[in-house]
């Protein structure tokens, strides 16, 4: 086949195909069906569905188990995303210092990029379980000091580790190659003026990666809403008590247990509205204050 064929525009269509079919099946049309379900009430078996147009919307925004769980969502976006920022934050300004062993220590840190979400809460529900695991110890010392399967708070901990350190490849590999691109002069001339690796961490380090900074807080706070499902139905199944029914797991139990098509995608509109509205405020009030040219 001559080559001319796929010539200009045709080999960008070629290839952006398959990636666009994909969004397509898996994303745009999801949307506009659950979009589409939130006005109407939908049978759970098949059959007519019925136009009640802002009367789903009433009946979730008039549940309090939706309110509990969009509070538990919000406090798990903050804290788990400033956990996982924080924490590859901190590993890469060791990275960067090359201290002893931080070379065997960058491709380690990049192994949980490899695990899937699900494997990880598998792995974290041993290693923090009250008797087996890591705290077994502490719990022996002083009985009930610690049990995520009867404890909300623990419960709500466990989670949080857990998507912190599932967090930390992607977020380091963004920082440390931040860290690498500041240059190195800069660094001679504020140790020949007397800073102190501190004053040279908040006054040159932190300034100049602060696009990257930006970049994994973004993506942490919408993975943090959207993706925390594999680690909840692996850990807690949103238990105990409703401790940790992150609203993304609301939505499952809803829709695929309880049958409720036309609640679950209301809710399903009103996170991707969340989800939307925080993105804008981060790159429209946020992003204005990063400088990205130095």
């Amino acid at each position: 086949m001559p080559i001319a064929m796929f010539s200009g525009y045709k080999w960008t269509v070629a290839l952006l195909a398959p990636l666009l079919l994909l969004m397509l099946v898996f994303f745009y049309i999801p949307v506009f069906q659950s979009l589409y379900w939130s006005f109407f009430l939908e049978p759970p078996f098949g059959g007519g569905a019925e136009f009640v147009g802002w009367g789903n919307f009433t009946r979730v925004l008039q549940d309090s188990v939706f309110w509990q769980s969009l509070y538990h969502t919000l406090m798990f976006m903050l804290l788990g995303s400033s956990l996982a920022v924080l924490l590859p934050l901190i590993l890469a300004l060791a990275a960067d210092r090359r201290i002893r062993l931080a070379h065997p220590a960058r491709n380690i840190l990049i192994w949980p990029k490899a695990v899937a979400g699900g494997s990880i809460g598998v792995a974290f529900n041993f290693i923090f379980d009250p008797f087996a695991g890591v705290l077994a110890p502490l719990n022996a010392m002083f009985p009930g000091i610690w049990d995520p399967r009867m404890n909300g708070t623990d419960a709500f901990i466990t989670l949080l580790v857990a998507h912190a350190w599932g967090g930390i490849p992607f977020n380091f590999m963004i920082l440390l190659a931040g860290l690498q691109a500041v240059p190195h002069t800069l660094h001679q001339a504020a140790v020949m003026d007397g800073a102190s690796p501190w004053r040279r961490i908040f006054d040159i380090q932190l300034p100049f990666i602060m696009p990257q900074l930006f970049l994994t807080l973004v993506i942490e706070f919408t993975e943090s809403m959207t993706s925390a499902f594999a680690l909840v139905d692996t850990m807690t199944e949103g238990g105990p008590g409703g401790a940790t029914t992150l609203l993304v797991y609301k939505i499952y139990i809803d829709g695929f247990k309880g049958y409720d098509l036309s609640g679950a995608a209301t809710q399903t509109t009103l996170l991707m509205l969340l989800v939307i509205l925080l993105t804008a405020f981060q790159f429209l009030y946020l992003e204005r204050r990063i400088k990205y040219e130095r």
